[in-house]
């Protein structure tokens, strides 16, 4: 489901928009990395490093949706999914099937702003044995898109589960197995399930949304000391713009790639006079940007990059349920590099 703009939902409600739709293939190769995090970590938590082979990423829409297709089939005891849009019979068939073979299969699906998308997949699940709620009204949105297979392992991503969109977005999937994050997630999904409020934990890097994603995203981009690099879907939360602008302007270099609207025009502006190299896609181009990612000062010894459901929105970061990741992996951070600038090499310069 394409993306309306944050001044209609704001008729809607005081609290709205996460923004997820996509559409437009992209040339660029995938790349897939573990994680050898030998980096300090992330300043929101004093957890450990997280050891080599516990992450790794998918780069869609060229790493494509089996690995994640086989991550769900692999499921022998629990499956527990967060989607915001849900439209994808394969998927819908594969959690079918797990509860069919006596998995505990639970699912919390958004039903808030985008109507009735998710109300096919919610009949069908109800109806093959699968735990299915819709997400309750504590946020404004769950716009938190994860998989949870067997306690052992998840997944965070950017991507709806929206097959028509599959072939056409730029989206990041995080394989998961690090213990603390999964159990974090785990605790999580099922205060949430429940309509419990809960203070999610950080696990070894998790950002949460709507209780720690402003602080801790604004934390790395105020600790760049050489270059930013920004893909996101929206560009709307004035903290963030602010943030992003003191960067530029204290030497750093900030390059910035998302798809154009209108609805970002006033904050491009600022961030164009400031010094941000900003570059942007049509709607309608061979690309459009859905993920949502900063890669801070890749190559040194305090790399980190972030990747998640969040859009650089108030919404999105203070209200909605979502869930990002911090990677500090030398692999991991320069393989967001590349891609961003793949796709930064391949737009144009925002003119307003």
């Amino acid at each position: 489901m394409r993306q309306r703009s944050p001044a209609a939902i704001a008729l809607i409600s005081v609290v709205a928009l996460a923004g997820c739709a996509a559409a437009a293939p992209t040339p660029a190769p995938t790349a897939t990395g573990m994680a050898a995090s030998s980096a300090p970590p992330s300043p929101h938590t004093s957890a450990a490093p997280v050891l080599p082979s516990l992450l790794s990423t998918l780069l869609e829409p060229d790493a494509g949706i089996g690995v994640i297709y086989g991550v769900l089939g692999s499921a022998r005891r629990a499956v527990d999914l967060v989607m915001y849009e849900l439209e994808d019979t394969r998927a819908e068939q594969l959690l079918a099937g797990a509860a069919a073979r006596r998995v505990d299969v639970k699912v919390m699906l958004n039903r808030a702003y985008i109507g009735s998308a998710n109300d096919a997949a919610f009949a069908y699940l109800q109806g093959h044995g699968v735990h299915v709620r819709w997400a309750g009204s504590l946020y404004a949105l769950t716009h938190q898109k994860t998989l949870l297979v067997d306690g052992l392992v998840g997944v965070i991503m950017s991507l709806n589960w929206t097959s028509r969109y599959y072939a056409n977005t730029r989206d990041v999937a995080v394989i998961d197995r690090t213990p603390s994050d999964v159990a974090a997630m785990q605790a999580t999904f099922n205060a949430d399930f429940d309509g419990t409020r809960i203070d999610p934990a950080s696990g070894a890097d998790l950002v949460w949304s709507p209780t720690a994603s402003l602080p801790d995203l604004l934390a790395l981009i105020q600790g760049a000391t050489r270059e930013l690099f920004v893909e996101n879907e929206e560009m709307a939360n004035p903290n963030i713009t602010s943030a992003l602008i003191d960067a530029a302007r204290r030497g750093v270099n900030v390059q910035i790639c998302m798809t154009d609207s209108s609805s970002w025009s006033s904050a491009f502006a600022e961030l164009a006079a400031a010094g941000v190299h900003l570059r942007v896609y049509s709607p309608d181009a061979a690309l459009y940007i859905h993920a949502k990612i900063l890669v801070r000062d890749p190559g040194a010894s305090d790399q980190e990059a972030f990747s998640g459901s969040q859009n650089f929105s108030t919404e999105s970061l203070r209200y909605n349920r979502e869930l990002g990741i911090v990677l500090h992996s030398g692999t991991l951070v320069k393989e967001l590099q590349a891609m961003i600038q793949r796709d930064f090499s391949g737009a144009a310069p925002w003119t307003g």
